[in-house]
């Protein structure tokens, strides 16, 4: 309970920030400390030998990482590029790392968000805590040419050649303090080192778009069988989202003309069958990362939406145009 407290007092106005603002200068001493430690190589990072991208965020929470690598994902292959994934495996209950994802693998191993990204794009994907390990293990077992970080804005022992900030739209950055007494991880000066700003929603000045496009709803324990959302207009239906920041997902069903009832779990939440059951037979909608948890629990009126990330023309020229030149001083 205190800790959701905390949570919504980052984007509303609270006592409570200048309770805890004195553990945000400490925290943000300690981080500066960290980072100078890597300048003066008392921290050690690893170059590799490929184009490293990190994609992550300044605020905790949801932001819409992950439709953005998955898309990241699929533009690369198109353009001939061998993508290979890295991640932290959150959730993951694994006794060794790194470990390879699959994409038909256990969520409870490797994480919901590594199963999710591993069907969505069908690239060699690690995951562990140690972010090196991981992209030193695709490098060698894969043919990968380009090292795709899913998070990992922070951390700074994986040498990277092009970082990506992901922005909320609507969130923004709260009240712009460190944590605990506001959502960022680092000072929101750091944005001012990344390549490109992806703002999920409205883009502000020297950032990019990205919006979704809905898909049809698929049910989660048969993906093949599809429904079109606007079939469940003016209907009451149960809305799941154990996610950062299900508001989102919330809303964005509302929009769609749905009646809904809402139903908020914490991110990456494990659920069980007995979490979906209402006693009803009034269809359940879930975010896809839920999806990949819950099919095995085999319930015909639970459906989830697969989004795609809609890339500005603009970022894609420069992030292709980036690379190749990264690309010509790694071989030379």
């Amino acid at each position: 309970m205190l800790i959701k407290k905390i949570q919504k007092s980052w984007y509303n106005k609270s006592s409570l920030t200048s309770l805890l603002q004195p553990l945000s200068w400490l925290f943000c001493i300690l981080v500066y400390i960290r980072r100078l430690f890597y300048r003066l190589k008392i921290f050690r990072t690893s170059q590799l030998d490929v184009p490293v991208i990190v994609v992550g965020n300044l605020t905790v929470g949801g932001t819409g990482k992950t439709p953005l690598v998955i898309e990241l994902a699929n533009l690369l292959k198109k353009y001939g590029y061998r993508p290979g994934i890295i991640s932290r495996g959150y959730g993951g209950k694994a006794r060794t790392w790194p470990q390879q994802v699959r994409w038909d693998g256990d969520p409870t191993m490797v994480g919901d968000e590594a199963i999710l990204i591993a069907r969505r794009t069908r690239c060699p994907m690690a995951v562990g805590p140690d972010r090196v390990a991981s992209a030193k293990a695709l490098l060698k077992y894969t043919d990968c040419n380009v090292i795709i970080s899913d998070d990992g804005l922070q951390h700074y022992a994986l040498g990277r050649d092009i970082e990506i900030a992901v922005i909320d739209g609507i969130r923004r950055y709260g009240n712009e303090k460190c944590l605990p007494a506001g959502p960022l991880r680092e000072p929101i000066k750091r944005l001012e080192k990344v390549n490109f700003k992806i703002t999920n929603g409205i883009a502000g000045p020297e950032e990019f778009a990205m919006t979704y496009k809905a898909e049809k709803l698929r049910r989660a324990d048969d993906p093949a069988v599809t429904l079109d959302l606007s079939s469940l207009k003016n209907q009451t239906v149960h809305a799941i989202a154990g996610i950062g920041n299900p508001q989102r997902f919330f809303e964005q069903l509302k929009k769609s003309g749905l009646d809904i009832i809402e139903h908020s779990f914490p991110d990456h939440y494990p659920f069980k069958k007995t979490d979906l059951d209402f006693g009803e037979i009034q269809p359940i909608v879930i975010t896809e990362k839920d999806a990949v948890k819950c099919q095995r629990f085999y319930l015909h009126n639970v459906w989830y939406q697969p989004i795609q990330a809609i890339l500005d023309n603009q970022f894609t020229e420069q992030l292709l145009v980036m690379l190749e030149r990264i690309n010509g001083q790694k071989t030379t």
